[in-house]
């Protein structure tokens, strides 16, 4: 991988992270479309999921912060059973990276087909999300954000979007608009600065994690990716709002199709 790749992959990381078209299903289609090899793609995405992480610390910095203050109160008020709700999302997607990385791993290598697969996927979730009128609820509970988890952890799949499928299933299940996109935001921060960790242990104990990969394409990645990660959280946060995510659905349902057609053709 060049840097200029590295800045093309950056920027498509950082925009589809937090627009809900899968920036794993996206990121495999630029390697797949650069040649660029599963291990050192792996690597890359670490660096570039790290790079939308902080990201997201700029752009809801105020959001955070009102978190952290509420939870050096040491009482039980909305900033404690919001960050409650945070740590209930984080198991299905803790027990998959516990019990199911390296599965995780193979399939991000396993080609363009499940990548279609899993866009449709995310275009059904959309869509269907955008025409459900379920009962609206005031506030996020303990149950939907367990069911939001699941989401998310079942998203680790390329293709499936993280943050279309955390925010489909909260507009499903009637959580308000307003809310979800934030708490979609911020629920990914602690899996993915945990995932980073647990990298920087094994390169500490000499273990194989960059793939070969240079230096200088991971810094332009990183950069590009926290940049457009920055505009793009913006802008997701006032769609969300808007409720206008059907046109993405109609977008992944696009690509998901092309993917699936192009691969069968090569196949046959």
């Amino acid at each position: 991988m060049d840097w200029i790749q590295a800045l093309i992959l950056g920027i498509i990381q950082g925009l589809t992270e937090y627009l809900p078209v899968s920036s794993s299903g996206h990121l495999a289609i630029g390697a797949a479309l650069f040649g660029i090899d599963g291990s050192e793609n792996l690597a890359f995405t670490v660096a570039v999921h790290v790079a939308t992480v902080l990201s997201t610390l700029v752009i809801l910095w105020r959001e955070i912060s009102w978190i952290f203050k509420g939870l050096f109160k040491f009482e039980n008020n909305a900033e404690t059973r919001y960050t409650l709700n945070i740590l209930v999302s984080m198991i299905p997607i803790g027990i998959v990276g516990l019990f199911f990385k390296d599965t995780v791993e193979q399939i991000f290598g396993s080609g363009l087909l499940i990548v279609g697969c899993c866009l449709l996927v995310t275009a059904a979730l959309l869509i269907f999300s955008f025409y459900a009128k379920p009962r609206i609820k005031e506030n996020i509970s303990i149950k939907d954000a367990f069911i939001i988890g699941i989401a998310q952890a079942l998203a680790v799949l390329p293709g499936l979007s993280r943050s279309g499928s955390t925010i489909a299933t909260g507009l499903l299940l009637g959580n308000k608009k307003e809310r979800l996109a934030q708490f979609s935001f911020l629920m990914v921060i602690p899996p993915i600065l945990g995932e980073a960790l647990l990298d920087i242990i094994k390169a500490m104990k000499g273990q194989e994690v960059f793939g070969g990969i240079e230096p200088l394409p991971l810094i332009v990645g990183f950069l590009a990716a926290f940049i457009s990660g920055c505009l793009a959280c913006k802008l997701m946060i006032s769609i969300v709002k808007r409720g206008k995510l059907v046109y993405f659905g109609i977008y992944c349902a696009i690509v998901g199709v092309v993917l699936l057609m192009t691969q069968l053709f090569q196949a046959a």
